[in-house]
């Protein structure tokens, strides 16, 4: 199948993806109310959310590498099979250890799932239309993360919050292995074409250096953050502040609602800015939103912040996909990719335990002030990073290739 044509694996890509990442937006929460049930203070939630992580953060190259050259497919049921046994072991456990250790193993998991789903879409879409199938495949991270605190904040609440929280565990875990139905067939599809050509392997620091890749590290790393630290934080300060479990459940989910919407108009969003635009807005105005979600605000504009801020966090991880594929060397994306949810997973095994840390120290609101400062940072990174790829029609869309400046300009003029 060349690049290009029948989309029918993407949306079934999309499907799987989303029971997937349903399973670990549940499981995330219930993790931390089922620590919080059995004693666990806000450092060791952080912890606990950080070996997360962690393995994947060893295992990131290795696999890009052998997906550079071999099979993506493969990757995808292996990640479903650690993710499900990871979520029900979770919740069979009565250690804090132990919870780590398998909440780690869900995290290799989704690794290995999303590398292989990544490098699958890199290799069959054309390369201008890859801001838009990025964008697609990214709905099914979007819908799992709607779902999965809905499902959890109904589960979990009641006088045995470690019972309810183990039961979310277990039924995450079964509702991951869904996936496996839209993964039928997927690798017969695409075997023809998933092979690299053979040949030297490019350095990583040679990848490191193209310009377009530390950059989308970075904004994907910081948004990545964002997203987890709401999802594993926003509980405690739930409790903090007398939120019930289920409402935190909504205001996730109204959160990953608004990433939804932002993805189905990516493709306008794009012809209006152009890439660098989007990103350096989207992200400024995500960093005021974090540092206002550690305001005392009423649960209504808790919830509007909310939906605001999941709007511009959902432009980041599609736009900076296309930005590392399209920069990386030819054969190396896989491996590039794989430096990216590389840099993502540091985030995740970084910017739990430093939230931890705050959160001990000032309080479990400061952590989202901390994420504010690194999607500010982020925001004046974008400002640098590659316009629109060339394509079929890109003569057309060259307008939208114009700096942050200009369009700050011509605002300025109407």
């Amino acid at each position: 199948m060349a690049p290009g044509g029948n989309r029918g694996w993407l949306l079934r890509l999309v499907i799987a993806f989303g029971f997937a990442q349903g399973a670990v937006s549940m499981a995330r929460p219930a993790v931390s109310y089922r620590a919080l049930a059995l004693g666990a203070d806000e450092r060791a939630v952080g912890v606990i959310a950080g070996v997360y992580a962690l393995l994947p953060l060893f295992a990131a190259v290795p696999l890009g590498r052998r997906t550079d050259h071999g099979r993506c497919a493969p990757l995808l049921p292996v990640g479903v099979v650690l993710i499900s046994g990871g979520c029900v072991l979770s919740g069979l456990v009565n250690s804090l250890w132990a919870m780590a250790l398998w909440s780690g193993v869900m995290g290799l998991g989704h690794l290995c799932f999303v590398i292989g789903a990544q490098s699958l879409v890199a290799r069959q879409s054309a390369r201008h239309e890859q801001d838009r199938n990025f964008g697609h495949f990214t709905i099914g991270a979007s819908l799992g993360q709607l779902i999965g605190p809905v499902a959890a904040g109904a589960l979990i609440g009641g006088p045995d919050m470690a019972g309810s929280s183990a039961l979310a565990l277990v039924v995450a875990g079964a509702g991951g292995a869904v996936a496996f139905a839209s993964l039928w067939r997927i690798e017969d599809r695409t075997a023809v074409d998933s092979r690299s050509p053979q040949g030297g392997r490019v350095p990583v620091g040679g990848i490191l250096r193209a310009r377009g890749v530390p950059a989308g590290m970075l904004i994907s790393l910081s948004v990545l953050s964002a997203t987890d630290i709401l999802t594993a934080y926003l509980p405690v300060v739930g409790e903090h502040r007398g939120i019930a479990p289920s409402v935190i459940g909504v205001l996730l989910s109204l959160r990953a609602g608004a990433t939804i919407a932002c993805r189905l108009v990516l493709t306008p969003l794009l012809r209006l800015l152009g890439r660098p635009a989007l990103l350096t807005v989207t992200c400024f105005l995500a960093a005021v939103l974090c540092a206002g979600v550690a305001l005392p605000v009423p649960v209504w504009v808790l919830g509007l912040m909310l939906i605001v801020l999941g709007f511009c966090l959902g432009v980041g991880q599609p736009l900076s996909m296309t930005t590392v594929v399209q920069a990386a060397p030819e054969g190396a994306r896989s491996t590039a990719l794989a430096l990216r949810l590389t840099g993502n997973r540091l985030g995740q095994v970084a910017a739990p335990a430093a939230a931890g840390l705050v959160a001990g120290v000032a309080g479990v609101a400061a952590p989202f002030v901390m994420l504010g400062v690194l999607l500010l940072l982020s925001s004046g990174v974008a400002l640098r990073s590659p316009g629109r790829p060339e394509g079929p029609g890109s003569a057309a869309r060259e307008r939208p290739r114009r700096s942050v400046r200009s369009v700050l300009r011509r605002t300025s003029d109407i």
